[in-house]
């Protein structure tokens, strides 16, 4: 499997863990599930998956047991005070965190370059990251239905990575960030008007605790 799809399984699995499993899980399954995701990030982004394990568990170090409740807690009211006013939401999954971040406030209509307004909110972003170390990012980018779904595809991917690029810039580590485009297949709402066009072209972080 390539590594774009891997991510892509990686994300799927996230938030499949974050909006169904947690429920039923207890504190020590969910804490296991979590790791396994954050082992596959690791294990599948190269060929050499021992040495990028030991990077990353280097660089990030690990959250243990009934740890990473609160330290997620603690990260969630960082981004809420960090984030107020922004337009950015912050929603609450289980142990994860997901920023959803509308196209009013990120891109320009079909552009893949940040738009200049956007730049504070992601320096707030990236001051909560440098706090809590001990997380992953994945970074998803989404469209509404206008236009061929290829090229909503690779729009999606380059909106992206081009919050990857700038996150990378204000010294959070590659090793945290990964990136994937949905294009206009995950739509928030339907796409049958334009306010609803609008919510679904939108970039999402999903924020996920290391427990390797």
């Amino acid at each position: 499997m390539g590594k774009k799809y891997t991510l892509t399984a990686v994300a799927v699995l996230t938030a499949s863990l974050a909006l169904t499993g947690c429920e039923s899980m207890s504190n020590a399954q969910k804490g296991a599930a979590i790791g396994a995701i954050t082992g596959a990030i690791a294990g599948k982004s190269t060929s050499n998956h021992k040495d990028k394990r030991a990077f990353i568990g280097a660089a990030i170090g690990a959250i243990g047991g009934a740890a990473v409740g609160n330290y997620m807690d603690k990260q969630e009211q960082a981004f809420r005070e960090e984030l107020a006013g922004s337009g950015i939401q912050v929603v609450r999954e289980g142990d994860n965190i997901r920023l959803i971040m509308p196209s009013n406030i990120t891109f320009g209509l079909d552009q893949d370059a940040i738009a200049a307004d956007f730049y504070p909110t992601l320096n707030a972003v990236a001051n909560v990251m440098r706090k809590y170390d001990k997380t992953f990012l994945s970074i998803e980018g989404h469209t509404d239905n206008t236009g061929a779904a290829s090229y909503n595809q690779g729009l999606s991917e380059r909106r992206a990575m081009s919050v990857k690029r700038y996150l990378a810039s204000q010294s959070i580590d590659n090793a945290r960030l990964y990136t994937s485009g949905f294009g206009e297949t995950r739509p928030l709402v339907a796409n049958n008007s334009a306010s609803n066009r609008a919510l679904n072209r939108r970039v999402e972080i999903q924020v996920v605790p290391n427990t390797q």
